[in-house]
């Protein structure tokens, strides 16, 4: 048994399975393996107990029913530690560029799209362990407002337009023509 947790350790996809209590059946069970498992699925388990380390971490400890909005901003601001996407300061002369062409001591922070599919995925995950859609705080305005800050900010220090792509949906075929012979054409007959 001491050998198992090393190679669930090495293995990416199931690493995380060590935090849950779920190692024994892990290995011998196929319907429940973790690599049947969605890359999404398996991403949103992940994140869902490095929030719950977070909140059992915290202090004071925090349980999840006591969890709020501003929780989840702390958790947040916790993750830009660890953010690879650099954010230039409005001092910076790289600011407003996305390719800059020299270093420069501007802070790494977490890129807007990752702390947007994070949060979607704990909120899925919330509410898929028991908790009531109303009072996830992973929907908490507070949230929302914060990440429409931190995408407006990083699309003006990085010169990244983060605008939603509008679908370009198909243009019809003009109706004429697929009105068939039956109406005649101005000019025609």
């Amino acid at each position: 048994m001491d050998s198992f947790p090393e190679v669930e350790i090495s293995n990416s996809e199931s690493s995380s399975m060590n935090t849950t209590g779920n190692t024994s059946t892990a290995g011998t069970s196929s319907s429940s393996s973790p690599s049947t498992l969605s890359r999404y699925e398996n991403q949103k388990r992940r994140d869902w107990i490095t929030f719950g380390q977070y909140l059992k971490n915290h202090r004071p400890p925090l349980t999840l029913s006591r969890c709020s909005g501003a929780h989840v901003l702390e958790f947040l601001r916790y993750l830009d530690q660890f953010g690879k996407t650099k954010v230039h300061t409005p001092i910076c002369p790289f600011y407003g560029h996305p390719n800059p062409p020299a270093p420069c001591p501007c802070p790494l922070r977490q890129a807007w799209g990752s702390l947007d599919a994070l949060i979607g995925r704990l909120r899925a995950a919330y509410e898929e362990n028991g908790g009531k859609p109303e009072l996830n705080p992973f929907g908490a305005r507070a949230v929302r407002l914060y990440l429409r800050e931190v995408r407006d900010l990083q699309s003006k220090a990085r010169g990244i337009s983060y605008e939603k792509k509008k679908r370009k949906r198909p243009q019809p075929q003009p109706q004429q023509l697929t009105a068939g012979p039956s109406q005649p054409q101005p000019g025609e007959g």
